[in-house]
């Protein structure tokens, strides 16, 4: 059976080429890498105050011509075009936010907006003023839905956001009152917001007597609420983040209120996606003085006051069908 050639320990192995000492050279290292960020950074806050300078310049010239500092519509297109020229890694929402304070930002050059609604601070209606307005504005919490109007008609705000709204509980009948009573003013966009219920607080969840929150959120978690505590009391107040601050001060209490009033109150989460439906969506409206410019891809909304007798909503809309125009919500409610 032939052998294996046995190998001389003399021998000694063959010189890295240059190419591999190369090779090896130009692995990147940790040190390599942070001095690449860094460069990167510099020209990145070149290129993001050249774009302020512009912004600013745009500024004078929306004054010069008489228009608005907010264009929903212009902000909506530069994000979509920084997301189709996107290749990753980086996800869309990441880049959507990055956008969102970027344009906040450059917008405050300009003029810095107040936007009301529905406080305190960390409610859904805040957290849904961010995310339309970014945090480069004065956000100015009021204690009801009337006051975020009032505080746009009387101009002491340039916007107001209020819940038009949710996928569980149908219209916000607060907000719609309020448009009859105002109908001046106009809808000048919509957020639409994910809402996620957390149980907060600072006790045990077994030592809950009293659940605070506003009487949409406490409708929208009744079903858990009545299986996981059906002890306790439930209290509705103003808002969710009014609830998180009663879940601070009281002992034996809890909130129902979003993940970021826990942040803000230093409040344990006892419970998260407490609420019953999965996809529990508030759809919000920003409503000013004047009506948005029309881009051709427009939702409009409308509010008749129709006569209480037979055939006056069917007459109504036999008027849409002969336009051809689709109808995707329709809201009957009386007047007081």
């Amino acid at each position: 059976m032939p052998r294996k050639p046995a190998l001389d320990p003399r021998v000694t192995p063959p010189a890295k080429t240059a190419r591999g000492q190369a090779d090896a050279r130009r692995v990147p290292t940790l040190a390599s890498l942070r001095a690449e960020i860094d460069r990167l950074d510099k020209e990145l806050v070149t290129l993001l105050n050249r774009r302020a300078e512009i912004a600013a310049q745009i500024g004078q010239v929306k004054e010069q011509q008489g228009l608005d500092v907010w264009s929903p519509a212009r902000e909506e297109e530069v994000v979509a075009r920084a997301l189709a020229a996107s290749r990753g890694p980086l996800p869309p929402e990441t880049l959507r936010l990055i956008f969102r304070e970027l344009m906040s930002g450059s917008r405050s050059l300009q003029r810095t907006l107040r936007v009301a609604s529905l406080g305190p601070k960390y409610s859904y209606s805040h957290l849904a003023a961010v995310a339309k307005f970014g945090n480069a504005v004065e956000h100015v919490p009021v204690g009801s839905i009337a006051a975020v109007f009032e505080e746009v008609n009387r101009r002491h705000v340039q916007f107001g956001l209020v819940p038009l709204e949710n996928s569980t509980d149908g219209r916000i009948a607060d907000t719609l009152e309020m448009f009859t009573r105002l109908p001046n003013l106009k809808i000048r966009a919509e957020v639409k917001l994910r809402i996620r219920h957390c149980l907060l607080g600072r006790c045990q969840w077994g030592q809950v007597q009293r659940v605070y929150s506003k009487a949409q959120a406490l409708s929208q978690c009744r079903h858990w609420l009545s299986k996981n505590l059906p002890q306790a009391r439930l209290v509705d107040v103003v808002s969710t983040a009014a609830a998180a601050e009663h879940a601070q001060r009281e002992e034996f209490a809890a909130a129902i209120a979003s993940r970021a009033a826990a942040d803000a109150y230093g409040l344990n989460i006892l419970a998260e996606n407490i609420e019953d439906q999965t996809h529990n969506i508030t759809r919000f409206a920003v409503i000013a003085e004047q009506s948005e410019a029309r881009t051709g891809h427009d939702k409009t909304t409308l509010l008749l006051r129709l006569p209480n007798q037979p055939g006056a909503l069917a007459e109504v809309l036999t008027c849409f069908k002969k336009a051809d125009l689709n109808l995707t919500m329709i809201e009957s409610f009386p007047v007081n």
